[in-house]
C-alpha cells in the first residue's frame, strides 16, 4: 500500500506557530491548489487543502512564507475523527506534510 501526496498551491491565510503541550512546534495550513481544467464560466476553479506542518519545517514556514506563498507539499493523507460537545461526530481529512518547498522567494529568506 501506498500513501503520498504531492501538491502545489499558494497558502491562502498567513501561516502561525503553534506548539503541543510537548512543544513540538506545527502550524495548520490551507493550501489553495488550482484545477487542471476551467470551469463553465472558463475560469480555473481550486480546491482548499487542510495541510499540518510539523517541527522545524513548520518554524521555517511561519517565518519565511504569508498568505499567497507558492509552496509544494509532499506529505500523507490522514483522517481522524473527533466529538464536539453535543456528541456530534466530526471527519477530518488532511495532509500531513513530510517535505515543504518554497517555491517563491520571499523577502527576508536565505538565498
Amino acid at each position: 500500500m501506498f500513501n503520498q501526496v504531492t501538491l502545489v498551491g499558494r497558502l491562502a491565510r498567513v501561516p502561525d506557530l503553534r506548539y503541543t503541550t510537548d512543544g513540538v512546534a506545527y502550524t495548520h495550513l490551507v493550501l489553495a491548489v488550482q484545477r487542471s481544467f476551467r470551469n463553465q464560466h472558463g475560469e480555473f476553479d481550486a480546491d482548499f487543502v487542510s495541510v499540518t506542518v510539523w517541527r522545524k519545517n513548520a518554524e521555517n514556514t511561519v517565518q519565511y512564507c504569508e498568505k499567497g506563498t507558492l509552496v509544494g507539499i509532499t506529505g500523507r493523507v490522514q483522517t481522524r475523527q473527533y466529538e464536539r460537545d453535543g456528541g456530534e461526530k466530526v471527519f477530518l481529512t488532511e495532509i500531513i506534510a513530510d517535505r515543504i518547498r518554497f517555491l517563491q522567494r520571499q523577502i527576508g529568506a536565505p538565498s
